[in-house]
């Protein structure tokens, strides 16, 4: 026994997982105990339920992996309250408790599992059905694994909201706070791994880039809140003629860029191209709330390109040259100039 305590034991200094943790010390609590079912349980006392997460049975009595029975009957609940830790004589005492009659269970341990607060939010049990005795060896056995547990339990917690605040703070990071697009950093790693791709299969890539245009003077005749909300809009309208494998990223003050992969074809790629292009002026002109007036918009300048084996700064310079060709383009067309 001592060198299966002994590897057990070396189980539980190198368990990264609650389960690695659980399996080994039911395996010792048996051996100490030498109860028929030792296992652990979590409890939801805003659902009202206890579930065994983990079990050991080595005798008649069988607890399975996965039962879930109502918290208010089960004995782990009783022992809590009546600060009963331990009895050889369930049927006596709580004869009453259905979950007992149904299973059989005439001698019964638990210990709490709580959290860093006090509160209970699992239990570490064993049980037998036949009537015997419990050591001060078995019981100690009991106190420190539940114990051990609880540490766990709070660390994979305190890991787990480190994780989550890490991802918040990556996606902040990569996140832009007025529109929720992604920003330019996203859009560079996106439109590198896009185009890395493109270069092993000899696909295109569509690179867009959209400004809008007169978007300083939209601020200056009704305020930054309206331009703000002008902003807001023309990137909703852009995002409805996105694909989900599109990347669609605020990357300036008044200019958004959209990657996605293209078709291999150059004359499928330089059309797919085209109509974006096209599609992007058309969607985001006509009539804004601006001010509490509704304002005529004629649309973003937009470039639009399909490219493969270049570098992301290459295709976006690109793309840019090919915007600033279409603004140019709109201003020697406009009534004003005519």
């Amino acid at each position: 026994m001592e060198l299966m305590l002994e590897r057990l034991s070396e189980s539980v200094a190198s368990a990264e997982s609650l389960e690695q943790l659980a399996r080994p010390l039911l395996e010792m609590l048996e051996l100490i105990s030498g109860l028929e079912s030792l296992y652990l349980t979590s409890i939801d006392e805003e659902a009202g339920v206890q579930c065994v997460d983990y079990a050991r049975n080595a005798g008649e009595l069988f607890i399975p992996e996965g039962l879930t029975v109502p918290w208010s009957d089960t004995l782990c609940k009783r022992c809590l309250e009546e600060g009963r830790r331990f009895t050889s004589n369930v049927s006596e005492i709580w004869g009453d408790s259905q979950a007992a009659r149904d299973l059989g269970i005439e001698t019964y341990v638990s210990a709490a599992v709580r959290a860093s607060n006090g509160s209970v939010i699992g239990t570490l049990c064993g049980a037998s059905k036949r009537s015997q005795t419990l050591g001060p060896q078995a019981l100690s056995a009991l106190n420190i694994f539940s114990k051990l547990i609880s540490q766990h339990v709070e660390r994979e917690r305190l890991l787990g909201e480190l994780k989550r605040s890490n991802e918040y703070l990556a996606n902040f990071a990569l996140t832009d706070s007025l529109t929720g697009l992604p920003n330019r950093r996203a859009l560079h790693g996106e439109l590198g791994r896009l185009l890395a791709r493109a270069a092993r299969d000899g696909s295109y890539v569509i690179v867009g880039i959209f400004d809008l245009d007169d978007f300083k003077g939209i601020n200056d005749s009704y305020g930054h809140v309206a331009g703000d909300h002008f902003l807001s809009e023309c990137a909703q309208r852009l995002a409805g003629i996105t694909r989900d494998t599109d990347m669609l990223a605020r990357v300036g003050g008044d200019e958004f860029a959209l990657v996605g992969p293209g078709p291999a074809a150059a004359k499928k790629a330089h059309g797919a191209a085209d109509q974006l292009q096209k599609r992007a002026s058309e969607i985001t002109r006509g009539l804004y709330a601006l001010g509490g007036s509704a304002v005529e918009y004629a649309g973003v300048s937009a470039g639009v390109i399909a490219v493969r084996f270049m570098s992301v700064d290459q295709a976006l310079e690109l793309a840019d040259a090919a915007m600033y060709r279409e603004k140019r383009q709109r201003k020697q067309c406009s009534p004003r100039n005519a």
